[in-house]
């Protein structure tokens, strides 16, 4: 009887799980035929790159700032074992614009993005203003969901190439005021060492991890339960999958890029 509960309790989960992944990916189907097809509504796109653009750029920067700096000391503290303190300015670059500036920038977006987009639809679904953009004959995933996709999935990649460069200064800052490092030296062995591709291939993660933040934000909102409990739910909610989807994406992305 134990056994026969517990195998029933797993299978129940394991069916749930797969339900929200149709669900979800339905939606992401939508929302993706949605993004091609009129009406488009530009003041709304335009609205959200500055929410999630514009006013994300000081946390991503203050973030990649200061990672760029402990990554410098992290690094030069581990290769003084090895008489390798040379290697700081090309592994901090790498670094930064391989996998931390990628992968940090999207989990403080999501953080303020996530929460922020899902809160917002989900207000606007407990106090019925989404069912009254349906009667005035708006279809509400495109003017609430698409918008947002869009505008992370451009802005993203832009902030995390500022983000790079940050964490690369900040590296840089550490490097010659606090590890002795001469300055230009430390600028070439930087671009020396840096490839195009490691910057393309975390800016196409930054686009990635932009349409999976808005995507989460966006689709808890929508199915988020009435009242001011299922609009924390769906805050929270949002905020979790993101960032775990988010670290599950950095690593499919990174196996297919770098695995040869």
């Amino acid at each position: 009887m134990i056994v026969t509960t517990a195998l029933a309790r797993l299978g129940a989960a394991t069916l749930g799980l797969l339900a929200a992944t149709g669900r979800l990916t339905r939606f992401a189907g939508a929302t993706l035929v949605h993004t091609v097809t009129p009406p488009f509504y530009p003041r709304e796109f335009l609205h959200a790159c500055m929410q999630i653009g514009w006013l994300s750029l000081p946390v991503v920067g203050l973030t990649a700032l200061f990672t760029g700096a402990a990554l410098a000391l992290q690094i030069y503290a581990g290769g003084a074992r090895f008489s390798a303190e040379s290697v700081v300015p090309s592994i901090v670059a790498i670094g930064m614009a391989r996998e931390l500036g990628p992968v940090l920038g999207g989990l403080m977006v999501a953080a303020r993005v996530a929460s922020s987009i899902a809160a917002e639809i989900g207000t606007m679904k407990v106090t019925e203003q989404i069912d009254a953009l349906v009667t005035l004959s708006t279809n509400p995933m495109k003017y609430l969901t698409v918008p947002r996709v869009l505008a992370a999935t451009l802005t993203v990649p832009l902030l995390v190439g500022i983000g790079d460069v940050i964490g690369i200064m900040g590296g840089w800052l550490v490097g010659v005021n606090r590890l002795d490092f001469n300055s230009a030296t430390y600028l070439k062995n930087t671009f020396d060492y840096l490839e195009p591709w490691d910057v393309g291939s975390g800016l196409v993660k930054g686009a990635a991890f932009g349409f999976i933040v808005a995507l989460m934000g966006a689709y808890h909102g929508m199915t988020s339960a009435r009242g001011a409990q299922g609009v924390g739910r769906a805050t929270k909610s949002a905020v979790v999958a993101a960032s775990v989807a988010i670290l599950a994406c950095n690593y499919i992305l990174t196996e297919v890029f770098f695995s040869a």
